[in-house]
């Protein structure tokens, strides 16, 4: 936990799950929210949907300031929100949208939210260890967060960390809640211990993935993730393929791409996976069919990203797609190298 700590860049109390990274979300609802409280939630892609979805499911009053996916929330416009919303206690934000690619300015979003007396809370699920954030200098209540990702173990543990003024709402709440509860944890793991079984396998490998983060550094981590999205980047636009999203707002951890007219994303994914045993995603509701998501987070290296480019390459020349052949490997390597440290 202290590790986690770290990680999270915070001094409060980080609390452990055994769920997905949705088990974090839900937690960071019922320990928040009464029916009818008033919340707004910032929503840009699937995963802002998600809080929609949540909140409502736990009877709050939702503002739902929903933008196009892929677009970038801008701190202006959620000012504005708030504004008009008026008693507004908690807003639910997304660090790096997984389904777009895209990350939000949650330090500003965040300055933006406590002005106007709200508590913070952010899915940093595929940001955490891979894009900076600073959970108590950035003023963040919540930050939710799952073991898959740049903390490099399989699904299955899922975190929350929590302020003091979090734990104060949370005390006043009235919506049910069990295993997800905060105090049931915070408790338990005050004497080194689970309110109820935990995933013992999967603790045991955090604490080596933890280990081998800090050994490697956060600043380092967040430069390696950094050097492996440009050179995703660069190396999908010399195929002469678009990305999905502007490029000062593209995250590190995954490359979303828009598939080559008369192309269907999802048939680049399979042939991809059945023909070359390469795993890659495709997009999201009303994107599915549209782009397709190459992932360089965690356990990664830029061999990786040579090899799902060129498998990127083959596909698409077989489907009869017009792109520039025999580019995309040597432009990402080049792209690698000259990376400036962030």
């Amino acid at each position: 936990l202290a590790r986690l700590r770290e990680v999270y860049r915070t001094a409060n109390d980080v609390l452990l799950f055994t769920a997905s990274g949705t088990g974090a979300f839900e937690a960071a609802v019922a320990n928040l929210t009464s029916p009818g409280d008033r919340v707004l939630v910032v929503s840009a892609g699937n995963f802002g949907e998600r809080w929609a979805a949540l909140t409502r499911a736990y009877g709050a009053d939702v503002v739902h300031v929903r933008l196009e996916w892929g677009e970038t929330p801008d701190p202006e416009d959620l000012r504005s929100a708030l504004a008009e919303a008026g008693d507004v206690r908690v807003v639910y934000l997304v660090h790096s949208e997984t389904s777009t690619g895209v990350v939000a300015d949650v330090q500003a979003l965040a300055a933006v939210a406590k002005d106007a007396g709200a508590l913070v809370v952010v899915d940093a699920v595929s940001s955490l260890g891979a894009v900076p954030l600073e959970t108590d200098a950035w003023g963040i209540d919540v930050v939710v967060s799952g073991s898959q990702k740049a903390l490099m173990c399989p699904p299955g543990l899922a975190f929350d960390s929590v302020s003091d003024a979090a734990l104060e709402q949370a005390a006043r709440a009235t919506s049910p809640r069990y295993v997800f509860d905060w105090e049931r944890t915070r408790k338990a793991q005050a004497k080194l211990d689970a309110p109820f079984t935990p995933a013992v396998s999967l603790v045991k490998a955090l604490d080596v993935a933890l280990g081998l983060l800090l050994e490697e550094g956060l600043e380092a981590a967040f430069d390696r993730h950094a050097r492996l999205g440009r050179a995703c980047r660069e190396g999908v636009k010399a195929m002469g393929l678009q990305l999905f999203s502007p490029d000062e707002d593209r995250s590190a951890v995954v490359t979303a791409i828009r598939a080559p007219d008369g192309v269907d994303s999802g048939d680049v994914v399979s042939s991809l996976r059945d023909r070359l045993g390469i795993t890659i995603a495709g997009g999201q509701g009303d994107l599915k069919g549209k782009i397709f998501r190459i992932g360089h987070i965690g356990w990664f290296d830029v061999f990786d990203i040579t090899t799902a480019l060129a498998g990127v390459e083959l596909v698409l020349a077989d489907a009869g797609a017009d792109i520039e052949r025999g580019v995309a490997v040597t432009r990402a390597l080049e792209a690698y190298e000259s990376h400036a440290t962030v």
